[in-house]
């Protein structure tokens, strides 16, 4: 099986509490996990105001999650992403290095 390195940055509401951000993260990390993503790496880069208002807000909750797995992973989790009320910003960025997983198997 074919894997592809992502990196994925969503922005949650201001009013997020740190439970329900943990939360969300969770939820996502499980999510990955049941479709065959690998090598989930989170961080939280924390509150900061955003360059212009997105939703009428002017600041952001930044959570960066790097993992390996497949085309049919993100577009689950960016539809997932889509109607989440609390997330308001998210952009998926594909890295240059593949993983083949087969060889180990």
């Amino acid at each position: 099986m074919l894997l592809n390195n992502y990196e994925m940055i969503y922005i949650l509401k201001p009013d997020v509490t740190e439970d329900k951000n943990l939360t969300i993260v969770q939820e996502y990390k499980k999510l990955i996990k049941q479709y065959g993503g690998q090598d989930i790496f989170v961080q939280h880069r924390g509150r900061r105001h955003l360059s212009y208002n997105i939703a009428h807000y002017y600041d952001g909750i930044y959570v960066q999650m790097n993992f390996s797995g497949n085309g049919e992973l993100i577009n689950l989790l960016e539809k997932s992403m889509k109607f989440n009320e609390n997330i308001i910003r998210y952009l998926t960025i594909k890295q240059n290095k593949q993983i083949n997983f087969s060889a180990t198997i």
